[in-house]
């Protein structure tokens, strides 16, 4: 009998990885919409940017602030999309060697995606429990940029959307490695034909 589950053998198939596929509770639908969420956010900040040029040169009128959107803002987005970057397997990584080894020996390729994630995991999860504290000293002294009377932009939204973004993506390596450990089990039993 095959099952529908994502990453087990006669879902999407053994050959295969865990990127690109519906994750447990849904969690992909949220990868997405925080991903939409970050390409929306680039737009708005070409509008402004685009309007600040053009007040800036035919206007003699900048729109104020810009500089100080521009560099929270793109925090901000990174942390939005870096589940969904995970998710779909378009992380920054050397594939030459996996790709060999996913051929010739796909239960070794699946360890080593095992493996990655759970690091990945920790990784992440040991950033979101240091990315605490400055939230809460953000929000506790009012931190801000800008100068008073012209601009003031506060942080801690920025620091909160880091926060959410690290969190989903922690929970999204942590999934990714949970279908990796089912991909293995299920080739070590097909193989073994028990």
């Amino acid at each position: 009998m095959q099952s529908s589950e994502p990453g087990v053998a006669g879902g999407l198939g053994l050959a295969g990885d865990s990127y690109g596929q519906a994750l447990p509770f849904c969690l992909h639908y949220l990868n997405r919409a925080m991903n939409a969420l970050g390409t929306l956010w680039i737009l708005g900040l070409m509008a402004i940017i685009n309007l600040d040029v053009f007040g800036r040169n035919l206007l003699n009128h900048p729109v104020r602030g810009v500089t100080e959107m521009v560099a929270l803002s793109i925090v901000g987005i990174v942390f939005l999309q870096l589940a969904d970057t995970l998710q779909m397997g378009r992380f920054t990584r050397a594939d030459v060697l996996l790709d060999r080894i996913k051929r010739s020996r796909p239960e070794l390729a699946d360890a080593l995606h095992l493996v990655f994630h759970l690091v990945g995991f920790a990784l992440m999860a040991v950033i979101l429990l240091a990315s605490w504290a400055p939230l809460v000293e953000s929000v506790r002294i009012q931190e801000y940029v800008g100068a008073v009377g012209d601009f003031q932009l506060s942080v801690w939204p920025i620091r909160l959307i880091t926060l959410l973004g690290l969190a989903v993506t922690a929970l999204t390596f942590l999934l990714l490695a949970w279908i990796d450990l089912r991909r293995l089990r299920s080739r070590f039993v097909q193989k073994n034909g028990a």
